[in-house]
């Protein structure tokens, strides 16, 4: 008996202009970022909504294309599910979920690590000892912070699109923690993980519903970190963090 979405995406935003921000910030002796607006509102680049429509329209050629779209509140989270939406030629509503939020930085939002050594010499020497797995900066979240309200949300798709083609518009702290609840995975194994590589923008991970798992769950991981769609389409392929660069 199926219990969970038959296939779930989740997809990393486009590149957005935080991302833009950060890249530019790299190398330079700054302590924060030339950003406006408030995180939630960051729209996409140029860039990243070439690559969205990149997504979108490759997202069109698959034979099983998603049944339901659910994204992130932020601005550039839904731009991309709403340009891929668009550009696959799908009928489909956008779905929001704060759940899936970009993970939250209190009073490191928008600084760099430079930012953060300088300004919290102690939140910076904390966080080194915690590690980002469990280090909760003031007025922000840890990574099982981010957990905790995803398991919520893993529970109420698993429960609302059973047997459903799922896909996830989100952002790479999500992705990774999706991971995390959805593979059983422990810290270790999950840092080493983001150690490896960043999440690309628009790259996808997809699961596939296998009923051999068992009872702890039946998501089996085919594709992470997939971004041939944008290289077919000769869409740049961009992994910057977002503009919270004190969150790395």
């Amino acid at each position: 008996m199926i219990s969970d979405p038959v296939e779930l995406w989740l997809l990393r935003h486009g590149q957005s202009l935080g991302n833009v921000a950060r890249d530019a910030a790299r190398g330079r002796d700054v302590e924060t970022l030339d950003i406006a607006e408030r995180d939630m509102d960051v729209p996409l680049s140029p860039l990243g909504i070439q690559q969205a429509t990149a997504f979108g329209r490759w997202l069109g050629t698959c034979t099983t294309p998603p049944e339901v779209v659910i994204a992130s509140p932020y601005r550039r989270a839904m731009q991309t599910a709403e340009l891929a939406v668009q550009s696959a030629g799908l009928d489909l509503r956008v779905h929001s979920d704060e759940r899936l939020r970009e993970r939250e930085l209190g009073v490191l939002d928008l600084l760099t690590s430079r930012g953060v050594e300088s300004r919290y010499p102690n939140e910076a020497e904390r966080r080194r000892r915690l590690g980002k797995f469990y280090h909760r900066p003031p007025g922000g979240e840890s990574w099982c912070d981010v957990i905790l309200r995803l398991r919520s949300a893993t529970e109420m798709i698993s429960r609302e699109y059973c047997g459903q083609r799922v896909l996830i518009v989100c952002h790479a702290v999500v992705v990774l923690c999706m991971r995390y609840i959805l593979e059983h995975l422990t810290e270790s194994e999950l840092l080493a993980i983001d150690k490896k590589s960043d999440v690309a923008n628009c790259a996808v991970t997809l699961y596939e519903h296998d009923e051999s798992l068992g009872p702890r769950g039946n998501l089996r991981l085919k594709l992470f970190n997939f971004v041939a769609p944008l290289e077919e389409a000769g869409a740049p392929v961009t992994s910057e963090p977002d503009a919270k660069v004190g969150a790395r």
